[in-house]
């Protein structure tokens, strides 16, 4: 009896925490630390899920040959004066939820730094031994939510084995999070616009069925049913149901919304239609003025403001439109940090339910 009575106690001793986690990004813009990056990234087996020799051969063999030059030119147009636009959000919202909250805040990336390990260590050094990891991601993917859950647990394991985590599920169908985004498109929309199009990061096709244990996908059909058994694990499917959620808080009808799927990697099929092909062939529909949201991101990245924002408006100019307006991630706006801290609190109390 008193053992029990003392792990009670016991839960509300211990000191909690929470580790916001995002992508990451390289630590420069130069063309040597953008390899060491895209090299980390492109050789987790979560994001290229061939073997390990084929995937090295793939990565180090011929990608990390030409395409980190280019990449470090890209990243030179979104670098900012404090350095990766994605980090430096990320940093904005933990400052802006510490603000909010009487518990430890640290954030830790996926890939580079300041890493997964970087930002528990922080937290431990602070006496935290029981935390909340949010993965920044409202979907869920194996390229994101899986692969962060799967190195957190790998760094917990070998390096702080007295620490409890709990994991912030994806949140793309929540009430919370679907108002915020809908509210946030909608300040931003243009007045005039003939499509809003909603360009959700692509994946390959085998990806889908590799995260679904219930074997109850085809990608086809199943996704638009209303109660499926892979859809807590299906992304393109999630991906419909924030688009619909988030189209019938803004009161727009599905006719008027444009699904595609961009940063296609290979030669392997990924989840179609393409963002690219697909704004390459808006003009000639009759759609001139396009307004842009990329909700698989919940901060402004590489891949919101340079190959959206610049390269997907060249495409669409190029195929015939007229307007092309990008509609912003979330970023560190007040209503996203409430509903931050709201997800984050869920799992904190969960903490004592044990």
């Amino acid at each position: 009896m008193a053992n029990a009575e003392d792990y009670r106690l016991s839960l509300f001793m211990n000191k909690k925490g929470i580790l916001l986690v995002n992508l990451g990004s390289p630590k420069s813009t130069k063309v040597e630390d953008v390899k060491e990056y895209l090299d980390e990234f492109l050789m987790d087996e979560k994001v290229i899920d061939y073997r390990w020799f084929f995937r090295s051969l793939l990565v180090r063999g011929i990608i990390l040959r030409t395409r980190p030059t280019k990449s470090a030119e890209a990243y030179k147009t979104v670098w900012t004066d404090e350095g990766s636009p994605l980090i430096v959000i990320t940093e904005h919202i933990q400052k802006k939820l510490q603000k909010l909250v009487d518990i430890p805040v640290e954030i830790g990336m996926r890939y580079a730094e300041p890493s997964i390990k970087t930002g528990i260590q922080k937290l431990v050094d602070q006496g935290v031994n029981e935390i909340v990891l949010f993965p920044l991601y409202p979907q869920y993917a194996m390229s994101t939510t899986e692969t962060v859950v799967d190195k957190a647990e790998e760094v917990r394991k070998a390096y702080f084995p007295n620490v409890r985590i709990n994991y912030v599920q994806p949140f793309y169908n929540r009430d919370i999070y679907i108002n915020c985004l809908a509210e946030s498109i909608k300040e931003k929309l243009p007045e005039h616009f003939d499509a809003l199009q909603f360009s959700y990061h692509g994946v390959p096709e085998r990806h889908i069925y590799k995260t679904d244990p219930t074997k109850t996908c085809n990608l086809n059909d199943c996704c638009q049913r209303e109660n499926n058994p892979s859809h807590q694990f299906c992304y393109r499917h999630q991906c419909f149901k924030t688009t619909e959620l988030v189209l019938e808080k803004l009161g727009l009808s599905r006719e008027k919304a444009i699904i595609s799927f961009q940063s296609r990697l290979g030669k392997d099929k990924w989840m179609e239609p393409y963002t690219d092909e697909t704004l390459m062939s808006l003009g000639k529909k009759g759609i001139k003025n396009l307004a842009i949201v990329c909700p698989a991101f919940v901060s402004d990245c590489l891949e919101t403001l340079e190959e959206i924002s610049v390269e997907g408006k060249e495409q669409f100019l190029h195929g015939g439109g007229e307007n092309f307006h990008y509609i912003p991630c979330l970023n560190d706006e007040d209503r996203w940090i409430e509903v931050v801290k709201t997800l984050c609190e869920e799992k904190l109390e969960e903490f004592y339910l044990v």
